[in-house]
């Protein structure tokens, strides 16, 4: 799926926090068909062709009071819960969606799965700082989800603690080999340490993955854009684009990798202060 181009703009930052930690890109445009989901927070920002998809699978209006009357009559409901948080989250109600599963969660303290779902939604929210504590209950050293080691990453690295992101995407790798989600966000951590060498060799390590999509080879384009090699970035670009697209966001990527504070501009630069 094609997308047009998009100029980075003064509103990056607010980008970064809604999107996670990819949002970078979409600023510039470099998105092809996107799922938005916690455990892919490197993934890039919602684009056009996710929300069209999100309208079109998005509950009517009757669904959706059908499941807030179920989830009232038993908030303690998982299931229920689960259900209407996500009917929430495709109509872009991801505060309303946390909220549901904050009650969930608090009902049912030792269920993982919710208190998984509550803390990618937290992930997805911007609530980083609680996200990690409520994903660090959701498995157990013992039996580790890599999904959730993958939120744990995303959080980490929004909050500016990559050497963190890395060893809990490092984690997930172990679990789920070559998975290209996790793959490409150690690869936009590394971006974000300053080590464009080894985030290039992730990324296309990545992108050689079956399961490889326009969203990785996209952060591969940053990356090499950052490197100031901005034909093979472009080369990238036009096995998701048209050429017109390409260059457009090739010529942002030269704006972008101009700036001398390029790395802060990217999302999940480390906090200052």
């Amino acid at each position: 799926m094609k997308t047009a181009p998009i100029r980075v703009s003064r509103t990056l930052a607010s980008n970064v926090r809604r999107a996670g930690l990819a949002a970078a890109l979409t600023a510039l445009g470099l998105a092809g068909c996107n799922t938005r989901s916690p455990e892919t927070t490197g993934s890039i920002g919602d684009l056009g062709g996710r929300q069209t998809a999100a309208r079109q699978d998005a509950p009517s209006r009757q669904d959706l009071e059908a499941l807030a009357e179920r989830f009232n009559a038993n908030p303690g409901d998982g299931r229920a819960a689960i259900a209407y948080a996500r009917a929430l989250r495709v109509n872009d109600q991801a505060a309303q969606a946390s909220a549901v599963l904050q009650q969930a969660a608090l009902r049912n303290p030792r269920d993982t799965f919710i208190l998984g779902a509550y803390g990618k939604s937290l992930v997805e929210a911007g609530r980083y700082r609680e996200a990690i504590d409520v994903l660090a209950n959701a498995h157990s050293p013992a039996s580790p989800d890599w999904r959730i080691l993958s939120a744990q990453g995303s959080a980490s690295a929004q909050l500016g603690e990559q050497a963190r992101a890395q060893s809990f995407y490092e984690a997930a790798l172990k679990i789920r080999p070559n998975e290209p989600s996790l793959l490409s966000n150690l690869g936009l951590s590394y971006a974000l340490s300053r080590n464009l060498d080894q985030a290039e060799q992730t990324l296309r390590l990545a992108a050689d993955q079956p399961g490889a999509d326009a969203r990785v080879r996209a952060n591969l384009a940053l990356v090499l854009g950052l490197k100031g090699r901005f034909a093979d970035a472009e080369a990238i670009l036009r096995r998701d684009m048209s050429p017109e697209e390409a260059a457009t966001n090739v010529a942002s990527l030269r704006k972008l990798a101009a700036q001398p504070n390029r790395f802060k501009t990217l999302p999940g630069a480390p906090q200052q202060g």
